[in-house]
């Protein structure tokens, strides 16, 4: 089991294992963690070796939405084809996080982002990538999965006044770890190394080009990822890395790499709005009235906060409109859930005319 240890084993999933899998008489299943996910096929890693898996067909016939089939980081439930490198996945071990956020597009979808992750490593760079506003939408999310938000801000070495971007992310990350790095002199790698002992998972999230696989090379003292840089023409990072991808690094910790990401809409599961904006809600509480709107209420602590430039104006207007948005998504999903329960009841009602019952004779 010491290969699974590695890979961030512990004795909370051994228990599962031995209670619900080894119990349940399942004695050909091992354990293993899903490195790769590429169109339903899986990369597992094993005490026994890595596999490409599948799901089994019970398994697919009872997956009701995204998030019930795996993804990369999950811990899995693998049987081994006979005579072959090859597995079958039966099940998903319970979760201890998920990052995820609303598919790109017009499409009302979940898309995972990364699953069992103790850190979720919010990555910008140092110059026209910085964007305060894309910051509180990954810290909310973050907040969300269960997972611990650390700003890693890159590209130091390239900028004349790194201060400036330490302390508007200090701001509006209230409570969480801020760290500068430069792959180039190596500031900040150890710091973010440190993190990344005994089998704990980080995620790296972020734009294209701001830096995540020259962080990974880092963390890994070798070339390992392939790197493109940010144009510099406008600033914008080219894509490299086209798939998320689980990987071990020196210190003993995981690290998955995901794809860069230009859009970020929050998916309906994000309840922790007000964790990402802790001032605003600690001022919400000061308010004269427990239901103020927050508009022209006689001791509204936050239109006195804005008049007065503690509370910008900017960050309250995203959060209202990170508010708008959860609530539109909510509808939609409400909507969504009503047309589907009337179709299954339609095909119900057409199965019976179908199939009458026979008359009593």
């Amino acid at each position: 089991m010491n290969q699974l240890i590695e890979y961030g084993w512990n004795e909370e999933r051994q228990k599962y294992w031995n209670d619900y899998i080894v119990s349940g008489g399942e004695k050909n299943y091992v354990a293993g963690r899903v490195t790769l996910e590429h169109k339903r096929m899986y990369r597992v890693a094993t005490a026994e070796g890595e596999w490409l898996s599948v799901c089994s067909g019970a398994f697919q016939h009872a997956a009701f939405e995204r998030r019930d089939f795996p993804a990369v980081g999950d811990w899995v439930a693998v049987e081994k084809m006979p005579g072959e490198e090859r597995g079958i996945i039966h099940t998903v071990l319970p979760r201890t996080s998920l990052f995820s956020r609303k598919a790109a597009g017009t499409t009302i979808a979940e898309q995972m982002i990364a699953v069992n992750v103790d850190i979720v490593f919010l990555v910008m760079s140092m110059n026209d990538d910085f964007n305060v506003r894309r910051l509180e939408r990954y810290l909310v999310a973050a907040y969300d999965s269960g997972a611990l938000p650390v700003i890693v801000l890159t590209k130091m070495d390239l900028c004349d006044n790194p201060e400036l971007y330490i302390e508007e992310a200090q701001q509006t990350a209230i409570g969480s770890d801020v760290v500068a790095v430069s792959v180039v002199t190596g500031d900040g790698i150890d710091t973010l190394s440190k993190m990344l002992k005994n089998g704990k998972t980080a995620a790296l999230l972020g734009s294209s080009g701001v830096g995540k696989s020259s962080l990974i090379n880092a963390f890994c003292g070798e070339d390992r990822m392939a790197v493109q840089g940010i144009r510099e023409d406008d600033a914008k990072g080219r894509h490299t890395t086209t798939h998320r991808e689980l990987i071990k690094i020196p210190t003993g910790g995981i690290l998955i790499d995901t794809p860069g990401m230009r859009e970020f809409q929050l998916w309906n599961e994000s309840e922790s709005l007000d964790s990402g904006f802790k001032d605003i809600e600690t001022l919400a509480e000061a308010c004269k009235f427990r239901d103020c709107g927050h508009r022209s209420e006689p001791g509204c602590a936050i239109q006195a906060a804005l008049a007065k430039g503690v509370l910008p104006i900017e960050r309250y207007d995203n959060y209202l409109k990170l508010q708008k948005e959860l609530a539109f998504l909510d509808r939609k999903m409400d909507r969504q859930a009503q047309i589907a329960e009337r179709n299954k009841w339609k095909q119900v009602t057409k199965g019976m005319r179908k199939h009458p019952s026979k008359k009593k004779k």
